[in-house]
């Protein structure tokens, strides 16, 4: 897998890294979400310079140009709830993408202990197309793995692209033994501790939460 890390290098992208992770600026829910919003646009603007071009001449009204436009077909897929505000951000973008939503969550065993259950698929055909999956939170990893898992009857994709906003050391060693190895992962930022419950540390607590409300 190839991992790119965006805060490695300094940008306008830590301002907003820093407002979704302050408990301040957090209590504004539509700060909140903006800010996933403009961190899935710089994500989009970086991972298309990995995708296929092809040269589209243009007619302009004194005359022509050729210009260099993607001609991938991308199919945008995000998990529910979270990944709603970082869908637009890259759809803002990917404009005429296809759309996938699925919905994944930590049933909880106990206190510590959880696994993901997977239920609702919306999904077009993934064969031979470019699968950008996106999840703002890669905390243990095992959401993407089970996500990817679902997606599978939906057809092989030519190539799968992963869009994070945070993410672990954890999660990223786990998705590479389950992703194909030519997966690339673009992620704003990465922290390398986990707590005992599985949450990213010190992370920015619950995506959906902060985005939407909290939850039963």
């Amino acid at each position: 897998m190839i991992v790119n890390i965006l805060d490695t290098k300094n940008s306008l992208l830590n301002k907003f890294i820093s407002e979704i992770r302050d408990v301040t600026t957090q209590k504004d829910s539509m700060r909140f979400r903006r800010n996933i919003e403009r961190i899935g646009e710089i994500l989009s603007y970086e991972l298309s310079q990995s995708l296929d071009y092809e040269s589209k001449t243009v007619t302009t009204p004194l005359g022509t140009k050729n210009v260099q436009v993607p001609k991938n077909d991308i199919v945008l897929c995000s998990i529910l709830r979270a990944g709603l505000p970082l869908h637009t951000g890259l759809l803002n973008y990917f404009d005429d993408s296809e759309n996938a939503f699925i919905s994944a969550y930590r049933k909880h065993i106990n206190e510590t202990d959880f696994e993901i259950k997977v239920e609702y698929f919306a999904s077009p055909s993934l064969e031979g197309k470019t699968l950008i999956l996106a999840d703002p939170m890669l905390a243990t990893g095992q959401s993407l793995v089970s996500v990817f898992e679902g997606l599978k009857k939906h057809g092989t994709p030519k190539e799968i692209y992963l869009a994070c906003v945070i993410g672990s050391t954890e999660a990223i060693e786990l998705i590479e033994k389950h992703f194909p190895e030519s997966t690339k992962l673009w992620i704003a930022t990465v922290d390398d501790k986990l707590n005992d419950k599985g949450y990213i540390v010190p992370g920015l607590g619950d995506a959906g939460d902060l985005a939407y409300g909290t939850k039963l």
